[in-house]
């Protein structure tokens, strides 16, 4: 049975926090199960969102809560084993609302780090919003 892969020995790197206010808009704040924070990314084509794990992991889901207007219109899921290099496993498609949104991942090999690219951001300056991200699967064998 698939469940949170996020703990706190997980790793999480931002491609930018909006004006680098990290007490307000932290990538913490993806993680911290309060529905009145975010990660708010600055203006830029392409945010990403990339995760090490303490052992190597089998994605099967990904969950994510955008804010309406700061989603992705596309997003990639890259992976890489240890010491490896990131190759493209799954391209998902969110919707522009508020709601929580679930992406089943298919055959996903087993990974130490993942890598989340928001593409073709709704907003116009490229800023994404996100209000929740969980990232379920098993530990590989």
């Amino acid at each position: 049975m698939a469940s949170s892969l996020i703990c706190s020995e997980t790793q999480s790197r931002v491609s930018s926090v909006l004006n680098r206010d990290v007490k307000q808009y932290g990538k913490k704040y993806m993680f911290d199960c309060n529905e009145e924070t975010c990660w708010n990314s600055d203006q830029g084509e392409c945010q990403w969102v990339s995760l090490e794990f303490p052992k190597s992991v089998k994605v099967s889901e990904l969950k994510v809560q955008f804010q309406g207007g700061f989603s992705a219109k596309t997003c990639r899921l890259h992976g890489c084993p240890k010491d490896g290099a990131f190759t493209e496993i799954s391209d998902f498609y969110p919707e522009d609302d508020n709601s929580l949104q679930n992406f089943p991942i298919q055959e996903a090999p087993a990974v130490n780090k993942v890598k989340i690219m928001f593409e073709n951001s709704a907003d116009f300056f490229g800023r994404i919003i996100v209000y929740s991200l969980d990232v379920l699967g098993e530990k590989a064998s």
